[in-house]
């Protein structure tokens, strides 16, 4: 007989966003073009000389140097993994558990709260202000009732895209009884990163996460990392799998950062296409709030959400609905495409309103 799952966990929805054959997909914040020839190539010539039969190096070591060099800070503050998600999933297995609780603040990236309740540690939940920045009241309250051992600040946010102030980030870390972590995913767009503190400091009880997904153009490799003091990862690292990170991709992620002058480029380009949306938005009537990141969120003024998702479907655009998320009823995410890509989003989204 089939036992049934510790904690009644399986009657929790896994992470879910629908994936639907259309033309022009602004979904899930990807990069909107591919990997550069030269990384392919490179990682063509190179992979011949991978020892398919032996265990990759178990501690990455070598990525987790040209990590370091690229951040300025030392190796041993560096933690490497299968996407930001596995990062966030040993730290809660490090530090989250029964009895243990993390604190977030909603509307957020739903894996923060969802990976926290996978391994049986308690959600205490805030809420923003009314521009989905951290409201410092409700944080107080939130990290004074619950003690947490694990504070989830994502900045950019997701879905909202804000970027939290410095001095708010400031503020948490002095409140904060535990670890505070800061999700990065989308710092590259932003015009500062929490990164900058351990730079200065590398004992803060800060945690930084970030991720090959997005301006990188790898999220088909799922590859993430944090920054951290050493003392975190190496706590953290007695809780991976062993050799949890293939050969290939080690070296896939170690190429790729020889080409840190064309992801810049990249950046530039898709923060100057963010502009053009956000202004194409406004001229389209709909309630759209600034963005640091690589994504737009919106809600059509007076229509259905839902109503506005199926019609951008129905012309072969997909976008995000955020209807379900707390406090973001009839929002939609779109992710900044190309060129081409966003002016289809937006001719079809003109449509569907009109």
């Amino acid at each position: 007989m089939i036992p049934d799952p510790v904690d009644n966990l399986g009657r929790l929805q896994g992470y879910h966003s629908p994936q639907v054959e259309v033309e022009v997909r602004l979904n899930t914040n990807e990069s909107p073009l591919g990997p550069p020839p030269e990384w392919v190539r490179e990682l063509r010539e190179e992979v011949a000389a991978i020892a398919f039969h032996r265990y990759p190096d178990r501690r990455a070591a070598a990525l987790r140097r040209d990590l370091a060099l690229l951040h300025g800070v030392a190796p041993e503050q560096v933690f490497v993994a299968n996407g930001s998600n596995e990062v966030i999933q040993t730290l809660l297995l490090t530090y989250g558990g029964p009895g243990r609780s993390c604190a977030v603040f909603e509307p957020t990236y739903a894996m923060h709260g969802q990976i926290g309740r996978l391994t049986s540690t308690r959600v205490a939940v805030g809420e923003r202000s009314a521009d989905f920045l951290l409201d410092l009241t409700e944080v107080k309250r939130v990290l004074a009732d619950a003690l947490p051992e694990i504070t989830f600040v994502c900045s950019p946010n997701n879905p909202t895209g804000r970027a939290e102030p410095r001095e708010a980030v400031e503020e948490v870390l002095g409140l904060a009884p535990g670890l505070v972590v800061v999700d990065e995913a989308y710092a590259e767009f932003s015009s500062w990163n929490a990164l900058d503190l351990l730079v200065a400091d590398p004992q803060l009880p800060l945690v930084v996460t970030r991720t090959y997904s997005k301006t990188w153009s790898m999220a088909g490799c799922r590859l993430g990392y944090m920054v951290a003091p050493p003392v975190v990862v190496s706590e953290v690292e007695k809780r991976a799998l062993p050799y949890h990170l293939d050969s290939l991709k080690q070296l896939a992620g170690r190429l790729a950062l020889c080409h840190q002058g064309e992801m810049e480029s990249r950046v530039a380009a898709v923060v100057a296409q963010r502009q053009r949306m956000v202004a194409g938005l406004a001229r389209l009537g709909v309630e759209a709030w600034p963005s640091d990141a690589n994504f737009v969120l919106f809600r059509p003024v007076g229509r259905s959400g839902d109503q506005v998702w199926q019609g951008l479907v129905d012309r072969s655009v997909l976008v995000r609905n955020c209807g379900s998320w707390p406090r973001l009823a009839d929002c939609l995410r779109v992710t900044v495409g190309t060129a081409e890509e966003n002016e289809r989003f937006l001719g079809a989204l003109a449509e569907v309103l009109t």
